[in-house]
């Protein structure tokens, strides 16, 4: 027997407003001091915002801080980090290599901010069938906003799609599976289809039991 949810999962997708911040930097050094400083909008818009924009570049640098680093400064050693891992990757590097190369105008990199809004779809899922067909038919910017920003909001680390098939459908066993999908690792799409899989196999299951 299919499972059916009391509560129907609610499709969403997401806008977002980017916003200049005035800051721009020239080398390692002022990268490093102003991510310290910088507000979670600002850290958002350059690393988890970058992973849709450009999610066709997997696995190349995953955020814009490392895309800079390795493009327009020209320094492949240095890896792509979040925050702290960020700052103190740039420091470790800037303390055996020094200040190294001081960019030119027109080459800065420039800290941007961002608003987001989350906006519902028409869709949404009572059960695995539903909600595959559903998961098929919305943007990545859905499969975004319920992957990564899920992550970013209570409960901490964990995703729309895995909350829903494990408290609204007692499926604990494919919520563990999609939870355990490494996002940063394959594009969006690539995601989309292994969780079109997993979900799938899971439908065959119950179909034969």
């Amino acid at each position: 027997m299919i499972p059916r949810a009391e509560k129907p999962f609610h499709f969403y997708t997401r806008l977002s407003l980017p916003l200049l911040t005035g800051i721009k930097v020239r080398n390692l050094r002022e990268l490093a001091e102003h991510i310290k400083t910088a507000p979670e909008s600002v850290i958002y818009q350059h690393t988890h915002r970058y992973l849709q924009q450009h999610q066709y570049l997997v696995p190349e640098p995953s955020n814009d801080f490392a895309y800079w680093v390795s493009s327009v400064l020209q320094d492949d050693e240095l890896g792509d980090e979040l925050r702290r891992a960020v700052v103190e990757t740039i420091e470790a590097h800037l303390s055996r290599k020094g200040d190294l190369r001081q960019l030119p105008e027109g080459k800065e990199f420039h800290f941007m901010g961002t608003v987001r809004f989350s906006v519902p779809t028409r869709y949404q899922a009572y059960d695995l069938a539903e909600f595959a067909d559903g998961l098929r038919r919305v943007s990545v910017s859905s499969l975004y906003l319920h992957i990564f920003e899920a992550r970013l909001r209570p409960p901490l680390g964990l995703n729309d799609f895995s909350l829903w098939f494990d408290s609204e459908l007692g499926e604990a066993a494919l919520a563990k599976k999609v939870s355990s999908l490494d996002p940063y690792t394959q594009t969006l799409e690539g995601l989309r289809a292994r969780i079109i899989g997993l979900v799938e196999k899971r439908l065959e299951v119950l179909r034969h039991a």
